[in-house]
């Protein structure tokens, strides 16, 4: 439609630069508004039609608040990736005003990549299996201060006790003593964090259990059948399903693998081809998951009693891409240790390829079980 307006919006906590790009002509700047919903309301009013708009902002700090409220005014929205908008080279000037115009322009061109907007179930879920997240990086902290304090004062963990944070090890800790009350009030507080987060840690875990046994039936349907695959339990399949959402909204799996940011980047120019590190560019959480998954392949196809107690009645097929994805990624494991390359490398390879078993067994669940019966 030639009536067309594109708007990019540079959102803050409490403003928003406007811009706006007509379908033909040059970008212009609409200035600074609050940003409050009646400040919104009175934006999509002065700028027309809703139905003749289409609005865009870069995924931040603020979330998706703004996404709803557009859309519940009959705006197109998209929310896109901040790290995928184009940039000149020699542009050394950044305001909101000309991040405000970028985006309109780019916008107009087709040049920006939207992210998937959770909704309110996969958002919620998302919150809750971060919570956990960052929750685990403060158990790594809190440990390590703890075992750093101990280290520092000579104090180490007895030969006997071969695996450090078991129940053994922190019972040893326990019956620590120094001569120094100082020292003993600094092992007390940084035991009692251990503890703290430890505690912290149960209830999150209890919580996304409890999430998922009452998340509607497509999203409780694909976590349920993803804790099929060796590596895969409740927290991860969570996870899984919370970063990525529909996972059929991949027609490919290598759609799946470049969203994770495991596939490798690439240089190519002429006859030369050369293919580096992996890109890194997509959902973090996501990749974080898969690689801890993809560890357990290094072990030989085996379905032992936990991972056969998650198979229980579940489709027989799904069992079976299972069953193919032990096979498959135990061998790529092996061929890859034994061309010499690092245990890094490898894990990196078979993560890759365990989210195009992710993708089907995911696909497969969303054409059992439809949206629809979520309602």
């Amino acid at each position: 439609m030639s009536n067309v307006r594109f708007v990019g919006l540079d959102v803050h906590a409490e403003t928003l630069v406007v811009a706006v790009a007509e379908s033909t002509g040059e970008v212009r700047t609409l200035g600074t508004m609050p940003n409050r919903p009646e400040a919104v309301r009175r934006l999509v009013r002065k700028l027309g039609p809703p139905e003749q708009l289409r609005v865009c902002y870069e995924a931040g700090p603020t979330g998706y608040v703004l996404y709803w409220q557009l859309i519940g005014l009959g705006v197109h929205c998209d929310v896109v990736a901040p790290s995928l908008v184009p940039t000149k080279a020699g542009d050394r000037v950044k305001t909101d005003r000309r991040d405000a115009e970028k985006l309109a322009r780019a916008y107009r061109a087709g040049d920006l990549t939207p992210v998937w907007v959770p909704d309110a179930e996969h958002e919620a879920l998302r919150d809750l299996v971060r919570a956990r997240e960052a929750a685990k990086k403060d158990q790594l902290r809190a440990r390590h201060r703890l075992g750093k304090f101990l280290l520092r004062h000579g104090r180490r963990r007895p030969a006997h006790l071969k695996m450090a944070w078991s129940a053994c090890h922190v019972d040893w800790i326990r019956t620590v003593r120094f001569d120094s009350a100082a020292l003993q009030i600094v092992l007390t507080d940084y035991l009692h964090e251990v503890d703290r987060v430890a505690v912290r840690i149960m209830h999150l875990n209890e919580a996304i259990l409890e999430a998922i046994q009452t998340a509607p039936p497509q999203m409780r349907a694909v976590m349920r059948a993803l804790q099929a695959l060796r590596g895969v339990k409740a927290v991860t399949a969570a996870t899984i399903v919370a970063e990525v959402g529909q996972l059929s909204r991949f027609t490919k799996a290598r759609q799946l693998m470049g969203y994770s940011g495991l596939v490798p980047s690439e240089y190519t120019t002429g006859p030369r081809r050369r293919l580096g590190a992996i890109t890194k560019t997509g959902n973090a959480h996501l990749r974080r998951v898969v690689i801890e998954a993809a560890w357990a392949y290094r072990f030989g196809p085996a379905v032992r009693t936990p991972l056969r107690d998650r198979q229980a009645g579940l489709d027989p097929a799904i069992i079976d891409i299972a069953w193919h994805a032990q096979k498959r990624l135990h061998e790529r494991y092996r061929t890859l240790a034994a061309k010499g390359k690092n245990n890094n490398q490898v894990i990196t390879a078979v993560g890759r390829e365990l989210l195009g078993f992710i993708w089907d067994i995911g696909r497969t669940i969303e054409r059992q079980v439809p949206i629809a019966a979520t309602a």
